[in-house]
């Protein structure tokens, strides 16, 4: 995913509608590209920002930011593993379809 792109996406983000290959590809990108972390952390401040201030709270913003990516994050470990286990479980029934296929052929 290139910057254009990233850029693209943000707002998703920050809206929380990115899932699965998405927005793994977003955050790897954010972390490691920091023009984008700069666009990103300034949409989060507009968006964010100024709901809360509208709303008397006071915020950090590096901190807020951080828990969203963090956040992201836990969600993408959680799609690996989720993944991981699906696998495993069509292997275990393909094993057990063979299995019975040779039960019932003897």
């Amino acid at each position: 995913m290139d910057c254009k792109e990233v850029e693209k996406k943000i707002p998703s983000f920050l809206d929380e509608e990115l899932d699965g290959k998405g927005l793994s590809e977003f955050v790897q990108h954010i972390e490691g590209c920091p023009e984008c972390m700069e666009e990103l952390s300034i949409q989060f401040l507009v968006t964010e920002g100024m709901e809360r201030l509208e709303q008397g709270n006071n915020f950090n913003l590096q901190d807020a930011l951080h828990r969203k990516l963090g956040s992201a994050e836990d969600k993408i470990r959680l799609n690996r593993t989720l993944r991981h286990i699906l696998l495993a479980l069509e292997c275990m029934v393909a094993v057990a379809i063979v299995m019975a296929l040779l039960i019932v052929s003897m």
